[in-house]
């Protein structure tokens, strides 16, 4: 099973990407979307550093509303 982590790009430099999720930051390559033009502000899932999808910000916020339920059902 895969996961990707919706991330927010900060930054865009040629084929790399600085984004942030949750506070954290990281380094993503874009080489998979480049015949797509991303801009700071979008969002992207990224799968092992990886962005390998543009998403909206209502699908990115729904993702970690899933994942922060799954979290909580963790701790209970």
């Amino acid at each position: 099973m895969c996961l990707a982590i919706p991330m927010q790009i900060l930054e865009v430099d040629g084929f790399n990407a600085r984004c942030e999720a949750k506070g954290v930051e990281r380094e993503v390559s874009l080489f998979m979307l480049q015949d797509q033009t991303v801009e700071p502000g979008e969002f992207v899932m990224v799968h092992v550093g990886y962005a390998i999808q543009k998403v909206s910000a209502e699908d990115a916020r729904s993702s970690w509303e899933l994942f922060d339920q799954m979290l909580a059902a963790e701790d209970a």
